[in-house]
């Protein structure tokens, strides 16, 4: 993949993403309605409110890891560490967010779509934390009693162009490395039994 086929990609992802959230939004708007007007107490309310708000949750993670990110685009730390709090709300995984300030969205989209490649070695939930030094390199670090790894992806991660026979749910094992070449960065990875650390 080019850096212009990488860029269509991302403008392809924002797109995607922007033309969701809106009927998302609306399907919230309108249960939170029913709520208001005594029709939304049943647990078949409760359920579809819950579904919403992950899906708005996902499509918000997606907007940052696989959009569009500009030369000179910014996202607050608050703003991603809201984002990855409203995705992990009632699940297993935690994700600790430590970077302050703004940050470049493109340091920020390479740090998600990382933290998408972790999120595949933590099948039964785990803590993942994520920090960013002064010299602006990240350091990215989970842990769990059982990890599933798969050799061959995480092996590919830091070459670009030499992933192969990914399935849809892997795509973020071929652009990480991608992202990561534009910015002038090398992804580093450390996997134990127990814990992945990746460095950028």
């Amino acid at each position: 993949m080019s850096r212009a086929s990488s860029d269509i990609a991302g403008l392809l992802g924002s797109r995607i993403c922007h033309d969701l959230i809106s009927p998302i939004g609306a399907i919230s708007n309108g249960v939170e309605l029913l709520s208001m007007a005594g029709a939304g107490s049943g647990p078949e309310i409760g359920l579809i409110a819950q579904s919403v708000d992950h899906a708005a949750a996902r499509i918000a993670f997606f907007r940052v890891a696989f959009g569009a990110a500009g030369a000179g685009q910014s996202i607050t730390a608050a703003e991603a560490g809201r984002i990855l709090a409203d995705l992990t709300r009632d699940t297993r995984l935690t994700f600790d967010w430590q970077p302050k300030g703004a940050l470049p969205r493109a340091e920020v989209k390479l740090a998600f779509l990382l933290l998408n490649c972790i999120e595949t070695a933590l099948p039964r939930g785990g803590t993942v934390t994520a920090t960013r030094g002064e010299d602006g390199g990240w350091r990215l670090h989970a842990a769990a009693e059982r990890l599933r790894i798969d050799a061959a992806m995480w092996a590919a991660l830091p070459r670009p162009y030499t992933a192969t026979g990914l399935g849809a749910a892997e795509v973020q094992f071929l652009l990480a490395p991608l992202v990561a070449a534009d910015l002038g960065r090398r992804i580093g990875t450390a996997l134990t039994d127990t814990s992945v650390e990746v460095t950028f």
